[in-house]
């Protein structure tokens, strides 16, 4: 069995960006903060936010349904609320995993 891969961990991704974009990682830290921020403030307000090439943010109500309580089976009311769902773009799913072809 294959030992699994580790990601990379955020110390190693700001040095990755700061070696490659010939900035500091100071600067990168601080890039960084502000697209997050910013994506943050951005689904907030607008319920979407796009990072081109990459995918989107997006604010969704979940109406309220009933479920089970998995330990006594009895049904319960789950109340509606708002979630945030992450959808990758076409061009990254096509990076990551490349289309199978057409027969």
């Amino acid at each position: 069995m294959a030992t699994p891969v580790k990601p990379l961990t955020k110390s190693e991704i700001i040095a990755e960006l700061a070696e490659h974009n010939g900035m500091t990682k100071k600067q990168v830290v601080a890039f960084l903060e502000s697209l997050n921020d910013l994506a943050y403030r951005e689904a907030k307000k607008k319920e979407k936010f796009l990072l081109p090439g990459f995918g989107f943010l997006k604010l969704v109500k979940r109406p309220a349904r009933t479920g089970r309580n998995p330990a006594t089976g009895e049904t319960i009311k789950i109340p509606a609320k708002k979630v945030v769902k992450f959808t990758l773009a076409k061009a990254c799913k096509d990076a990551i995993l490349p289309p199978a072809p057409k027969k």
